[in-house]
C-alpha cells in the first residue's frame, strides 16, 4: 500500500511541475486535464505526506524512549508515542477508501433535471417540492443554483424543471439522487381524503466542458421564440427564448429563463453538452455497466430509489434500507444524512468487490 501511495505522490509532483510549464499553460485542453488529475490526487497526497511525517516522528520518539533515563521524560515521550500511533492507525484505515478508483466527474458542477411522472398535478407539485429540497440543500453547501428551463403548472408545481448546481464536489454528492422518487400523500386536489401514490424522476448529469464533447455547429438547429410563463402569458415580446436541437441524437434543449437571447443560448448549450455526454456514457461497454452494479444505485432514472410517505412522516431510501422519520426536515434540504449513508454504503460495496 505504501508503494502505491508513493507512486501517487510521485505522479502528483510530476503534474505539479507540468502545470508550471508554459507550453502546458498555452494548451487549454491539456492544462484542463492535467489540472483536473492534479486536483483529484491532492487529498490522497496530503494524507500520505501526513502519514510519512507521523511514521518518522514515531521512529524518532521510539529512539528517544530507549535513551530516556528520567521517569517524567519517559512518560511524556510514551504518551506522545501512543498518540502518534493512534493517528497512524487511523490514517491506515482511511487509505483503502482513498485508493478506490475515483469518479472523474466528482468535482464537477451538475445539471439536475426533475420531471413529473405518474400522478398528474400531484406529481408536478412534488417535482416542485424536490426542486426546493435540492436548492435549499445547495444553499447549505454554499453552492449556487440557476434555473435553465421550467414548465410550471397553474397550482404551483412543475411538469419539468432543469437547473444547474455549481460548487466544489456537487456531483460527488448529488449523483446518488438520480432515479424515481415516489410520494405517498393526500393530494390537495383530493376531496375524499384518499392517499395517492405519485412519482417524479430525477436525473443528475455532470456538467460537460467543451473539451469533453465535440459538438459540430452544423449539427445544430437553433430556433428562437418569445418566452412565455404559466398559462401561456407572454413574459416578453421579443424572441429571447432558445430551442436547440442536436440533429445526430435528436436531443432538444430549451431555455427561456434569461432576458438575453445570448445568455439563454449559453445555458442551453451547457445542458446540451451534458446530455450528449450522458448519452455517450450510457452507450459505453459492458465492463462499465458491470462496474456500476457494484455501486449503490446505477444512476438509472427509471430505478425507484426513495419513497416519501407523508401520513407516517417517513422517508425511505430503498437502495440501502434507510428510513428516517423527519420528512419535513428532509424536504427543507436536510438530506446530508441520507447522502452520507449512501456514500458509505457505496464505498463498502466497492471495497468488498476489490477484496473479494
Amino acid at each position: 500500500m505504501v508503494d502505491k501511495l508513493q507512486s501517487i505522490e510521485d505522479r502528483y509532483l510530476e503534474l505539479e511541475s507540468m502545470l508550471g510549464d508554459p507550453s502546458v499553460i498555452a494548451d487549454v485542453e491539456r492544462f484542463t486535464k492535467i489540472n483536473r488529475e492534479h486536483s483529484s490526487l491532492e487529498p490522497i497526497v496530503s494524507k500520505f505526506q501526513s502519514y510519512k511525517r507521523i511514521v518518522a516522528d514515531i521512529e524518532e520518539d521510539r529512539l528517544l524512549l530507549e535513551e530516556a533515563d528520567d521517569d517524567d521524560l519517559h512518560s511524556m515521550i510514551g504518551n506522545e508515542l501512543s498518540e502518534l500511533r493512534r493517528e497512524r492507525d487511523e490514517l491506515e484505515r482511511e487509505f483503502p477508501i482513498l485508493l478506490l478508483p475515483k469518479d472523474p466527474n466528482d468535482e464537477r458542477n451538475v445539471i439536475v433535471e426533475i420531471r413529473g411522472g405518474v400522478g398528474g398535478e400531484e406529481a408536478a407539485l412534488f417535482a416542485g417540492d424536490l426542486f426546493r429540497m435540492y436548492t435549499r440543500y445547495a444553499d447549505r453547501q454554499g453552492w449556487r443554483t440557476d434555473i435553465v428551463e421550467a414548465s410550471p403548472t397553474s397550482i404551483g408545481g412543475f411538469k419539468e424543471i432543469s437547473f444547474t448546481v455549481e460548487g466544489a464536489g456537487a456531483y460527488s454528492r448529488l449523483k446518488y439522487e438520480s432515479g424515481t422518487h415516489r410520494v405517498q400523500r393526500i393530494p390537495v386536489t383530493e376531496s375524499g381524503g384518499r392517499i395517492h401514490t405519485s412519482a417524479v424522476t430525477v436525473a443528475v448529469l455532470p456538467e460537460a466542458e467543451e473539451v469533453d464533447v465535440e459538438i459540430n455547429p452544423n449539427d445544430l438547429r437553433i430556433d428562437t421564440y418569445c418566452a412565455s410563463g404559466a398559462g401561456g402569458q407572454y413574459v416578453n415580446r421579443t424572441e429571447t427564448a432558445i430551442r436547440i436541437t442536436h440533429l445526430p441524437t435528436g436531443i432538444v434543449v430549451q431555455c427561456q429563463d434569461e432576458k438575453s437571447q445570448l445568455k439563454n443560448k449559453e445555458k442551453a448549450m451547457k445542458v446540451l453538452r451534458a446530455r450528449v455526454l450522458d448519452q455517450a456514457r450510457r452507450e459505453q461497454s459492458d465492463a462499465i455497466a458491470a462496474d456500476r452494479k457494484n455501486q449503490v444505485g446505477s444512476g438509472d432514472r427509471s430505478e425507484r430509489i426513495r419513497t416519501y410517505n407523508f401520513p407516517q412522516g417517513r422517508v425511505t431510501d430503498h437502495r440501502i434500507g434507510l428510513t428516517l422519520h423527519k420528512i419535513d426536515a428532509i424536504l427543507n434540504g436536510e438530506i446530508d444524512e441520507i447522502i452520507s449513508a449512501l456514500i458509505t454504503a457505496d464505498q463498502s460495496k466497492r471495497l468488498s468487490a476489490v477484496n473479494g
